[in-house]
C-alpha cells in the first residue's frame, strides 16, 4: 500500500501501542488522526513528548460515547482501534468499566466505522482470550476462555468485531497481539515492573514466577499492524501476532537482572497472584497465518529488545513509582 496522503485514525493514539502505531503512520506519510482519551489536563498521554507531534491531527473523545468521536471518522479510509482499558489485575475491581469500553466501547467505534464508510478497520484482540493453553503452539482456532473479566470483554469486543464483519460486511481484520514489550509501557506490565525493581529497589516483588509468556517487541507489533491493512487477504481473519516462543516470568526477571547487573533477590508476593483459576499458565503463539497472510514475522530477538526497553526505562526512571504494585 502507498501510505502517502491515506487517512488514517488510530483509536486509544495516546496508549503504549497506540503511540507507537501513530509515529510510524506519520513516517509513512499517511494523513493520520489520533483519538485519544478526553482528560481535564489536555493531556495526549505518550504522544505528550513525540517528536511528530506537529506531523498528525489530536482528537479528544471517548469510546463509550458515539457522539464524542464521530467526527473523527469523517472522511477516513483506514481505523486502526487500539483504545481499551487494559491489564488483569484492575479488572477484578471494575468488571463494569472494562465491558463499557472494550465491549461497548468497541460497538461504538464499529457502528460509527459503518455508518462513515470507512474502507478497513483493524480491531485489537489479545492473547489473554485464550487463557491457559491447550495446547501450544495456539493457534487462532483455540478455544476462548474468559479467565479474567479483562479477557471476557475482549472476547466480547472480538465477537462483536466479527459479527460486524458478517452482518454489515464492514471489512475488519482482527489482530491479537502476544504480550508485546519496549518503551513507554507502563508498570502495569510485567517488563517494565522487573526493570523498575532490578534498577532502584533491594529486591522484586513479582506474582506467580512460572506461567510462561510469548514476548513481542513493540516495533515487531506495530509492523504487524501496519501489514495487517496491506493485504486484502486478511479481512474477516484473526491473526495471531507473536514469535512462537515462550519465557517463563522467572527465567525473564533472571534475563534482565543479567543484563543491568544487580543482583538482586527475586520474591512472591501474594498481592500479585491472581486468582488461581483465573492464571493464564502458557501462552505461545502460532504464527503461521501472520506469516502466510501477512509475510510477517518477529524480527527483534528477546535480548535486543530488552536493551532497548532497559534503556528507555533507565532514562525515564522518573515515571514510574517503583515500589508501588500498578494495577
Amino acid at each position: 500500500m502507498n501510505w502517502t496522503g491515506k487517512r488514517t485514525l488510530v483509536t486509544g493514539a495516546g496508549g503504549f501501542i497506540g503511540s507507537h502505531l501513530t509515529e510510524r503512520l506519520v513516517s509513512l506519510g499517511a494523513d493520520t488522526r489520533a483519538l485519544i482519551h478526553y482528560n481535564s489536563s489536555g493531556s495526549w498521554g505518550n504522544l505528550d513528548d513525540s517528536s511528530v507531534k506537529n506531523d498528525f491531527q489530536i482528537f479528544a473523545g471517548d469510546v463509550r460515547d458515539p457522539d464524542s468521536i464521530s467526527e473523527a471518522f469523517k472522511d477516513v479510509d483506514v481505523v486502526f482501534h487500539l483504545a481499551a482499558m487494559v491489564t488483569i489485575p484492575y479488572s477484578y475491581s471494575a468488571p463494569t468499566a472494562y465491558v463499557r469500553t472494550n465491549v461497548e466501547g468497541t460497538l461504538n467505534v464499529l457502528s460509527t466505522a459503518q455508518k462513515s464508510g470507512v474502507d478497513l478497520l483493524i480491531h485489537t484482540s489479545s492473547s489473554e482470550v485464550y487463557g491457559s493453553a491447550k495446547y501450544v503452539p495456539m493457534d487462532e482456532s483455540h478455544p476462548l476462555q474468559g479467565q479474567s473479566p479483562y479477557s471476557a470483554s475482549k472476547i466480547g469486543g472480538d465477537k462483536m468485531a466479527e459479527a460486524f464483519n458478517l452482518a454489515f460486511n464492514l471489512p475488519v481484520v482482527t489482530i491479537r497481539p502476544f504480550n508485546t514489550f519496549g518503551p513507554r509501557q507502563s508498570s502495569r506490565a510485567i517488563i517494565p515492573t522487573i526493570i523498575t525493581q532490578t534498577i532502584a529497589s533491594s529486591k522484586i516483588k513479582l506474582g506467580n514466577l512460572e506461567p510462561t509468556r510469548d514476548l513481542t517487541f513493540i516495533s515487531d507489533t506495530v509492523d504487524g499492524f501496519i501489514a495487517s491493512a496491506e493485504y486484502p487477504e486478511a479481512i474477516g481473519q484473526t491473526i495471531n501476532l507473536g514469535t512462537g516462543q515462550e519465557t517463563s516470568i522467572l527465567n525473564l526477571a533472571s534475563e534482565i537482572i543479567k543484563i543491568i547487573g544487580n543482583d538482586i533477590p527475586v520474591v512472591q508476593d501474594e498481592a500479585r497472584l491472581r486468582p488461581p483459576e483465573s492464571e493464564v499458565d502458557r501462552l505461545c503463539a502460532d504464527n503461521t497465518k501472520a506469516m502466510d497472510l501477512l509475510r510477517w514475522r518477529a524480527q527483534v530477538s528477546l535480548k535486543e529488545g530488552l536493551l532497548h526497553t532497559i534503556e528507555w526505562v533507565t532514562e525515564n526512571i522518573d515515571r514510574f513509582k517503583v515500589n508501588t504494585y500498578a494495577i
